[in-house]
């Protein structure tokens, strides 16, 4: 990487490139080179056309011309656009780009001279487009010998950035039949190189740019090829995010292509691998790929991945905090719950984890094209029910599961037998009791109301999904205030399950996400907090919506800690800390110095709370008591009003 820091190299951008295209199109007396490649391509005889073309593909990696990249960027656009158009393929296209990626490879003084750096990740990026739809171009570029230079960028001989298009294209050549096996003899080295990148890529990508602040000291032509030579640092570090996001997702579908023929289990299953997988979500950066969650649930649905992914307890959580989501990828963690419940190998190696939370889910409707999907819960956690009862000798999952049983089958065993009448006056009575629950609610009894909210939702007809929907949710609302998040989340989600559609109520998605906050748990926080606000735009009345500031608070506090890079962000801090601590010989802080300093480090990077939180430090402690008072009696003064706007 430091060679390539050294080298100055000009802006080379899409709209020069396509601009120069026209122009050289357009005035053959400026053309000088007697094989042009723009020349060749205005020959009006295709025979001819097509012959020039496949010698120009022949010729061109043997050549040096200043003019190649502006070629490269043109055949990079043309696969990009026309991916599917067999002309480029049918002529050497392959062989072509396979070739300059090996002369950038060994040849570092033609590399670094003009703009010769830019070719290598255009050739990944052509051989990538161009497979990437049509099986037969795959084959055809397997034949003209693509993928051992692709294997040389994948292993890091330039820099992130080509390894981001190899692995690109690794994964398209994979995912066919015909072509698999091609990629597979160089088998358990891709598969732990995909590995080795999706745990590292954030941290070298963070590291090697996004970090680095001084634009002055990014690699020239990485800024070049992510803003396309218009951006500001700004956009820069938006595009490295991006770019990261998608080497990771890419690695992880390179992976997904093995696991699904199940080869390589013992490999990509290795607990240390699949404890760091949990934290490769893709972000909101790349919405389009299941991430981690996409290679679970391929793992789940062999016998063997089964078995691997049940001896981990972080995967089995971070399945069921997906499931208990609004996140889009909420019915594969349902997925991969039914395949391990269904499986009599794993269901009791999970069970006591995964039914205390998908008990909340029994209720789920349709989720995407997945009808009935509460009642397929349902079946899956009563299987063997007398069994499952005797098995397990922990009291809440004995709990959890008479609940199932008494909600799916004896109460609507009973309510088929009641008469419309009967029915009718359950749920006047449950009315009342609501009314007056919401009396204790609002005076401050959080405890009696929860009992009071208890007690309607045990006699409200299950037919009442929408009541029930508003019990559940005004109950969360108490869990809350009484600093019970898990209670909260359960019930919010069991909420937003009776919701038509499925998670669509705002004021259980809010309190879920608050009690989500609580525990720390800020990808799910934020993924309810940003369908909540979604909820207030589709319901407001006028053109300009107000986005309740608390929402924005929380929206802004969960970006934070689910930035792509904050692990990495976190991880480089500290190193400099501990350099810091290092150069400053044998002294050492006690405690409370390094609390000092922590609160310090955390002030410098939050820097809207240094005003406040400097003065808090710099404040006499009488004044700080009197302060706290004065806090406490408005707390005191406005609570009813709180209490009124969470209802």
């Amino acid at each position: 990487m430091d060679y390539l820091k050294k080298k100055k190299i000009n802006p080379f951008t899409t709209s020069t490139t396509q601009a120069t295209i026209a122009n050289m199109c357009k005035e053959e007396q400026t053309c000088t080179n007697p094989s042009c490649f723009f020349c060749t391509m205005k020959e009006p005889e295709p025979s001819l056309r097509r012959v020039a073309i496949a010698n120009f593909f022949k010729e061109m990696p043997f050549t040096d011309h200043q003019d190649q990249v502006l070629v490269l960027s043109g055949l990079w656009h043309v696969a990009m656009t026309h991916p599917d158009d067999p002309e480029f393929p049918s002529l050497g296209i392959f062989k072509c780009m396979a070739n300059l990626i090996y002369k950038g490879i060994n040849d570092r003084n033609w590399l670094l001279k003009d703009q010769n750096i830019y070719i290598p990740y255009y050739a990944a990026h052509v051989i990538g487009s161009y497979t990437m739809n049509k099986v037969e171009f795959a084959e055809i570029a397997v034949q003209q010998g693509v993928i051992p230079p692709l294997m040389e960028l994948l292993r890091g001989k330039i820099s992130w950035v080509e390894q981001r298009v190899a692995v690109r294209a690794l994964g398209h050549l994979a995912s066919y039949e015909k072509t698999f096996e091609a990629v597979a003899k160089y088998e358990e080295e891709v598969i732990k190189l995909a590995m080795k990148l999706a745990c590292t890529c954030l941290e070298v990508v963070y590291v090697n740019f996004v970090g680095v602040k001084n634009i002055n000291k990014r690699v020239k032509y990485h800024c070049d090829l992510l803003t396309r030579g218009i951006g500001d640092s700004e956009m820069e570090d938006r595009k490295g995010e991006e770019w990261a996001s998608q080497l990771q997702c890419w690695c992880l579908y390179l992976l997904n292509c093995f696991a699904c023929k199940e080869r390589s289990l013992s490999l990509i299953c290795k607990q240390d691998f699949l404890g760091k997988l949990c934290g490769m979500w893709g972000g909101l950066v790349n919405h389009s790929s299941p991430a981690w969650v996409g290679l679970v649930r391929i793992l789940c649905y062999s016998k063997d991945g089964r078995k691997y992914i049940a001896e981990s307890k972080e995967i089995i959580e971070n399945i069921c905090n997906l499931s208990r989501s609004s996140d889009d990828w909420q019915y594969m963690g349902i997925d991969c719950l039914l395949l391990l419940l269904n499986d009599q190998n794993t269901r009791y190696k999970v069970f006591e984890i995964i039914a205390l939370f998908v008990i909340d889910l029994v209720e789920l409707g349709s989720l995407g094209d997945r009808p009935n999907l509460g009642e397929t819960i349902t079946k899956a956690l009563l299987l063997d029910y007398k069994q499952s009862k005797v098995k397990f000798r922990n009291q809440t999952v004995q709990k959890a599961l008479q609940d199932v049983w008494n909600l799916k089958v004896e109460r609507r065993k009973k309510e088929k037998l009641m008469s419309e009448e009967k029915l009718e006056e359950k749920r006047v009575l449950v009315c009342l009791i609501k009314q007056e629950a919401n009396h204790m609610f609002w005076l401050g009894e959080i405890e009696e109301a929860l009992a009071k909210y208890t007690e309607a939702l045990d006699l409200c007809p299950l037919k009442s999904r929408k009541e029930r929907m508003v019990l559940y949710s005004n109950r969360a609302q108490c869990h809350l205030l009484l600093r019970d998040p898990d209670c909260a989340i359960s019930d919010s989600t069991r909420a937003l399950c009776l919701a038509t559609p499925a998670n669509s109520h705002s004021k259980s998605l809010w309190r879920r996400s608050q009690a989500y906050d609580m525990k720390g748990l800020a990808k799910e926080s934020l993924m309810d907090c940003i369908m909540f606000i979604n909820g207030c735009i589709k319901s407001g009345v006028t053109k300009r919506v107000k986005i309740p500031y608390y929402a924005a608070r929380m929206i802004s506090k969960q970006m934070d800690a689910t930035w792509l890079f904050a692990a990495a962000r976190s991880k480089t801090t500290g190193s400099q800390a501990r350099k810091v601590k290092e150069s400053d010989g044998d002294y050492e802080c006690n405690n409370d110095e390094q609390q000092r300093c922590e609160m310090m480090r955390v002030m410098m990077e939050n820097k809207d709370f240094l005003s406040g939180l400097s003065t808090i430090i710099e404040e006499p402690l009488l004044v700080k008591e009197v302060n706290r008072r004065k806090v406490e009696r408005a707390r005191r003064r406005s609570k009813k009003a709180v209490i009124a706007r969470s209802m």
